[in-house]
């Protein structure tokens, strides 16, 4: 996942608003968000078939979600690496750091938002640092929380989510009515895939393969309970769906896209 925006207003019925968007070679194969783990049954999230992990868990008995992005600097040793996929699923479940060995990892950034706010955490490989985001919006990508607004994506976009209207909390309906003026800019906004500022993207490598935004993913962290809608075509808008956070949803279909 290379971009997270993430919305702190902790005085608001949705104190906390999560969009999200992976980007993956497109010959990765994946499976659409559901309780794919037994050992973190209470959990949902996409799964990686590669490493088994994911790139987002959610808890909605907890009210809890956690995104991962790749970070840069030092990688961990190949002969002990473990995948990132799992960070998400030990924060989420435990609403905390988990207690590891980070030589264990690749750099990496971990977000966990919940009703007692949203947390960063990033690791080069060498150190790990924290901190508490504070109200309004943010960007987070694969160097870090962009306060700076260096990058163009954040530059554009972060302003379009900060203007939209704030979703307020209502049971059941399509994505359109309960994110509202939120799903466009999380749909991409209509900037075209080659633009510096896109957030949708795909690119063809020298070498022939095809690194592209995987799917889109929408989180709403309130008292009454977590919202959580997904994208897995983000080149159609029309593909939005809630996902069923009650127990017994069936597993989603694999999806293997090609370039």
């Amino acid at each position: 996942m290379c971009t997270v925006i993430v919305s702190v207003e902790p005085e608001a019925g949705t104190p906390v608003l999560l969009a999200g968007v992976r980007d993956e070679f497109v010959t990765r194969p994946w499976m659409s968000p559901d309780r794919h783990w037994p050992a973190y049954s209470e959990l949902i999230g996409g799964r990686d078939l590669e490493a088994g992990g994911t790139w987002l868990a959610a808890d909605p008995a907890g009210r809890r979600v956690a995104a991962l992005l790749n970070g840069d600097g030092v990688a961990a040793p190949a002969a002990r690496r473990h995948s990132r996929g799992e960070l998400p699923l030990l924060a989420a479940a435990a609403g905390e750091f988990p207690a590891l060995d980070l030589s264990w990892y690749d750099p990496f950034h971990l977000v966990l938002g919940g009703l007692d706010g949203v947390r960063l955490w990033s690791w080069d490989g060498r150190s790990l640092t924290e901190e508490k985001l504070p109200e309004g919006v943010h960007v987070i990508v694969n160097t870090g929380w962009d306060r700076d607004e260096s990058q163009p994506r954040t530059a554009w976009f972060r302003p379009r989510f900060a203007r939209a209207a704030r979703p307020g909390w209502t049971t059941g309906g399509s994505p359109e009515r309960f994110w509202g003026e939120w799903l466009d800019p999380a749909s991409g906004a209509g900037v075209p895939w080659d633009d510096p500022r896109a957030l949708i993207m795909r690119r063809r490598l020298p070498d022939g393969r095809v690194f592209a935004s995987l799917s889109v993913t929408l989180v709403a962290v309130a008292e009454q309970g977590l919202r959580y809608d997904f994208c897995p075509q983000p080149d159609d808008p029309a593909t939005w769906h809630e996902i069923d956070t009650s127990w017994g949803a069936p597993a989603d279909r694999v999806r293997r896209r090609r370039g």
